[in-house]
């Protein structure tokens, strides 16, 4: 090997196979990993295919967060030759030398690479920075097709539920979960990692469920008053909802609760989200005396009120963004609120599905 990279790596073994952990300064990127294309067959091409529009959001999160954004290491496949150098007799620290002819192609991490190339465009002081990438020896890049499979199929998507309870960074998961933790009957009955509860689940709701009504609340206009608005919002709905309050007072249960009432239902969540946003652009009106008249709603699943609206013609819960809006037009007209266009266009349509 007459010209070759020089790496300081870390040897590891999996499967009777060796591997190398090296720190590659991020400016390195570009140049050991060139557009696939130009190597490697359409197979491999067709699994690796770039989802173009995650590019823009991970680098945008790069340059928005400069002294704090974070990346795992990415997996990539050698081939051509290459040595290892140990510092000393088999030890497991040495120097990886690779050679200049020699192709890298990406198993994992193939967007954040492309968002790292593109963050460096608008920052080059990125490029002394490094990210850890693990090398395999795959010559001809017969396994690469295998490796990929195995470090993806097997990863399991985080929920939205607990990515929204560990991230600081978004200000409506922040005030989300603050605001749940203050109100005692949700904090209690609210799962704070599944987005999908069980039938036995202890738990009501999940954190996703608000954090999403809470963005129809709050829109783009997340001010200084939005913690306090959420949490007055959302504690005057858990004083005033009777089914809620039957629960806390040991008049129902949970099995029941969810058996023969929606009121714990997510759509229902999201209906309540689009009252929420009306007291939120009119904070003029009082919201405390309007929400004592939901404990006039009757929440049972088999009320009239509820056919096309919540429940279809086969008694399953319908979870469409129509769903939210003919639910919160029973919320409104209960508290009397006025209709938007789109409601009132919403109910106008169901009324004639109904008569035909």
């Amino acid at each position: 090997m007459d010209f070759v990279y020089k790496f300081p790596v870390v040897k590891g073994s999996q499967a009777t196979r060796e591997y190398y952990i090296a720190m590659v300064p991020l400016k390195m990127l570009s140049r050991l990993f060139p557009p696939e294309e130009e190597y490697v067959s359409p197979e491999y091409r067709a699994q690796r295919k770039l989802n173009e529009s995650r590019i823009p959001i991970i680098t945008k999160y790069i340059l928005d967060n400069r002294d704090s954004y974070v990346f795992s290491a990415l997996a990539s496949s050698i081939d051509g030759a290459f040595r290892y150098i140990p510092l000393s007799e088999d030890a497991s620290i040495g120097v990886l030398e690779i050679s200049m002819d020699a192709k890298f192609l990406i198993n994992d991490g193939q967007h954040r690479k492309a968002a790292i190339i593109e963050a460096l465009k608008e920052d080059a002081s990125l490029g002394d920075e490094t990210i850890s990438i693990v090398f395999y020896a795959d010559i001809g890049l017969e396994r690469s097709q295998q490796i990929f499979t195995d470090l993806n199929k097997n990863a399991v998507k985080t929920s939205n539920s607990i990515s929204e309870l560990y991230d600081s960074r978004d200000q409506i998961a922040v005030i989300t979960r603050n605001a749940i933790k203050r109100i005692d009957f949700l904090n209690t009955y609210t799962d704070k990692e599944k987005d999908i509860l069980g039938k036995f689940s202890s738990s009501l709701f999940t954190l996703n469920t608000f954090y999403s009504a809470n963005k129809t609340i709050l829109g783009n206009r997340t001010d200084e008053n939005a913690e306090a608005f959420l949490f007055e919002f959302w504690s005057s709905v858990t004083r005033h909802m009777v089914p809620w309050s039957d629960l806390a007072h040991k008049e129902v249960t949970k099995k029941d609760l969810r058996e023969k009432y929606i009121a714990t239902q997510g759509i229902v969540i999201q209906a309540l989200g689009r009252i929420g946003a009306f007291f939120y652009q009119n904070q003029d009106i009082n919201m405390q005396q309007s929400l004592t008249r939901l404990e006039a709603i009757n929440w049972s699943r088999d009320a009239n009120t509820w056919y096309m609206r919540a429940i279809n013609q086969n008694g399953r819960i319908i979870t469409n963004k129509r769903a939210a809006i003919l639910i919160g037009n029973v919320i409104k007209k209960a508290i009397s609120l006025p209709f938007s266009t789109d409601e009132a266009f919403a109910e106008e349509q169901l009324q004639k599905m109904i008569e035909l």
